[in-house]
């Protein structure tokens, strides 16, 4: 190889001035159309992601900022009523987190144990029958989701607990939902991960005598715990970002409670319900609305970094 390139060398040196016009680089106008197209739309992907944190930032500040608000009432207040300048973030946070708390408590097993099988146990002809109708459940709509949550979720929920203990609007039908929603996130990254473990890892467990369960259990899923962990953190960023389920089915109004069968307002309901409202411009009501964005980009701005924090530290390499 070594003596190939020499050779090539001197030939270039010792080559024509006909030659070397050849061996001069070309110009290639659709490729460098191409990488100039794709610069574009990288910079304005992130001069978009700028924008939208510049506006949440500004608008934030205007609130922060008004008399009227105490930013140790804002992080520790019980009441978020407006009309009346009280804005406790509590309330909405509490919903927030007990909907996304539901939602992972279905969808974590559940997508992990689909995973599991998806890779592990089915031929290649049910994988390729029961995952795309399992991603269809990614296709539907989420207003969709609300009125199944309030139409048939609630109802259930009501007829086994009783109509006394479970209001019309409550949380845990909401984060149920949400569940089935995140459903396909977590089965699909899961199993992903799941599928990317070399093949050679199983058969040194069965050689080693671990039957099926145990290889899937013991060896394949802590291998894979990288892509695991970053499908469940991205789950519970898809879930506390979730608007319209909890929207239609949590509740209208800021209820500082843990019970989940009682109606409690989430951070991006609320955003909508008021947001849909004779809200003025530059008024009170109105920059709350992006203080209330504002902890919601933080928090998944957190899940987000953690997650790849995650990735990074237990990833594992196999040549």
């Amino acid at each position: 190889m070594a003596l190939a390139n020499t050779e090539s060398t001197v030939a270039s040196d010792n080559a024509t001035p006909e030659a070397r016009v050849v061996l001069r680089k070309r110009s290639r106008p659709g490729e460098t159309l191409f990488q100039s197209f794709l610069f574009i739309c990288g910079a304005i992907s992130i001069l978009t992601t700028a924008g939208i944190i510049y506006v949440l930032g500004h608008e934030s500040l205007l609130f922060f900022r008004s008399p009227d608000v105490s930013l140790l009432e804002f992080f520790t207040g019980t009441k978020w009523q407006p009309a009346i300048l009280e804005f406790g973030i509590l309330p909405l946070f509490n919903a927030t987190l007990m909907t996304s708390a539901i939602a992972l408590a279905v969808a974590l097993p559940m997508g992990l144990s689909a995973a599991i099988y998806l890779s592990e146990y089915a031929t290649l002809r049910t994988r390729g029958v029961l995952k795309p109708i399992l991603e269809v459940l990614a296709g539907i709509p989420t207003v969709v989701y609300g009125y199944f949550a309030l139409s048939f979720m609630t109802p259930l929920l009501r007829t086994l607990f009783g109509a006394n203990t479970v209001e019309i609007y409550n949380t845990a039908s909401a984060g149920l939902v949400m569940g089935i929603l995140i459903l396909p996130l977590v089965t699909s990254m899961s199993e992903d991960a799941l599928s990317a473990v070399p093949r050679s890892l199983r058969e040194a467990a069965y050689a080693l005598g671990a039957t099926k369960l145990e290889t899937a259990v013991k060896v394949v899923v802590p291998a894979a715990l990288s892509g695991i962990t970053a499908a469940f953190i991205i789950a519970a960023s898809r879930a506390v970002g979730e608007t319209m389920i909890v929207a239609v089915a949590a509740g209208a109004g800021p209820n500082f409670t843990f019970n989940p069968f009682r109606a409690a307002e989430t951070m991006t309901g609320h955003i909508v319900r008021i947001s849909g409202g004779d809200l003025s411009y530059d008024s009170i009501d109105y920059n709350s609305i992006f203080a209330i964005g504002s902890m919601l980009f933080l928090m998944t701005l957190t899940l987000n970094l953690i997650s790849n924090r995650v990735v990074r530290r237990f990833r594992e390499v196999y040549e």
